[in-house]
């Protein structure tokens, strides 16, 4: 099992929790726990004993945004270390931190739960878009800050946001920057539901127990794939390809099989394909965009 600096990482009954662990600074985001979640969900994917991720955070914060730590000049890509700007360079181009990570969930083979325990801010809200359900305890509170500190908003999130809430909620909290209640992220569509403390991972771990424990994981894999990847597609005909492959791939699969059997015969189906070596190709129509 993998090993972190800035996370805490562990597998239990098929649930991975990724736990950000920086709590003395409220898990304030940086180049290392950048690096570390994506090696995160590097190893998620990989790991066909994992069926579902849950993110969290430790302390009484999920993240604060990005470590200020750097001063005036933390968002100063020429003022940043050669080794920290490296780690943000692809193919020669400088890239956005929040984004590689929220491109990189974009792309999970399992679902993931985020279960924002306290205060999000900036990255630390941004970073949860990307993220397929969202639970909220009483005591989180969200802020798309971005405005307030002279940038813009960052991590895709021009992208997910209004995919989520729509462009009206959308632009009046990034125009405002200001930061709001868990009710509020739950009357406008941001998450799914919110718990007393105690009660938060309780629920994210149940809801993720419903998934682990009823679904053919490589169907629950296409499936996440199809809803993204859909929500930016010009035509329906785009999904229709991409379903009809998929039919035809899964329905002659030995999941299929077990899931029509099991139904008839009234007893908990076992799956016996694997997301690491049964997933079909049904995207031949699907190229990523280039960063240019």
């Amino acid at each position: 099992m993998p090993t972190f600096e800035t996370l805490l990482y562990d597998v239990a009954d098929g649930i991975a929790t990724i736990t950000l662990n920086r709590p003395d600074k409220l898990n304030a985001f940086n180049t290392q726990m950048m690096k570390e979640m994506i090696a995160a969900f590097d190893a998620t994917d990989a790991d066909d004993a994992v069926r579902v991720v849950i993110v969290t955070g430790a302390g009484r914060g999920f993240c604060a945004g990005a470590d200020l730590s750097g001063g005036a000049e933390t968002f100063n890509y020429d003022a940043r270390s050669e080794a920290d700007n490296a780690a943000r360079r692809i193919e020669g181009a400088q890239r956005d931190g929040g984004g590689l990570l929220t491109l990189r969930i974009f792309d999970s083979l399992k679902p993931v739960i985020s279960a924002c325990n306290g205060p999000a801010v900036g990255v630390g809200v941004t970073m949860q878009l990307a993220m397929d359900i969202r639970l909220a305890s009483t005591a989180a509170r969200y802020g798309f800050v971005f405005s307030r500190r002279g940038l813009n908003p960052e991590a895709a999130s021009s992208w997910f946001l209004p995919h989520l809430v729509g462009v009206q909620t959308a632009l009046e909290w990034c125009y405002t920057g200001r930061i709001f209640p868990a009710a509020e992220a739950h009357e406008k569509g941001l998450v799914r539901s919110v718990h007393e403390p105690d009660d938060l991972l309780p629920a994210a771990r149940a809801l993720a127990r419903e998934i682990a424990d009823n679904t053919a994981p490589v169907s629950v894999a296409i499936t996440r794939q199809l809803i993204w990847r859909m929500a930016g597609a010009a035509h329906p005909m785009d999904a229709h390809r991409a379903d009809s492959r998929g039919i035809q791939a899964r329905g002659k699969s030995g999941d299929a099989r077990e899931g029509v059997t099991s139904f008839l015969e009234k007893r908990p189906p076992h799956y016996p394909d694997k997301v690491s070596t049964d997933l079909p190709d049904i995207w031949p129509h699907w190229t990523p965009p280039a960063f240019s």
